[in-house]
């Protein structure tokens, strides 16, 4: 991803609202599942780590994007943002 594309998802995902968030409980193979199934579907989320929860949010922001094979286009405090590039047929996002 070149730093246009990013600085492009940056803006998309300013006005966003996280849609998930992760707790005490961490990361659990629940919320990776449905972090997949959302990025599928939306290709840019935003999902914000809860106070109560001990894990850094770079580390989360990195396991995450493994798990899900997707990439993190930044953390800012305790928001990640990730975007996964959709199949050709459902791209919803075009990169300049």
């Amino acid at each position: 991803m070149t730093s246009k594309q990013r600085a492009y998802l940056k803006g998309l995902a300013m006005t966003m609202e996280p849609i998930f968030q992760i707790g005490k409980s961490s990361l659990t193979p629940e919320n990776t599942a449905a972090i997949q199934e959302a990025l599928e579907a939306r290709e840019l989320i935003k999902i914000s780590v809860l106070q109560n929860c001990m894990d850094d949010p770079k580390e989360l922001a990195q396991i995450i994007g493994e798990r899900t094979h997707s990439q993190v286009v930044q953390v800012i405090g305790k928001k990640i943002v990730l975007y996964k590039e959709g199949k050709e047929n459902k791209k919803k996002i075009i990169l300049p």
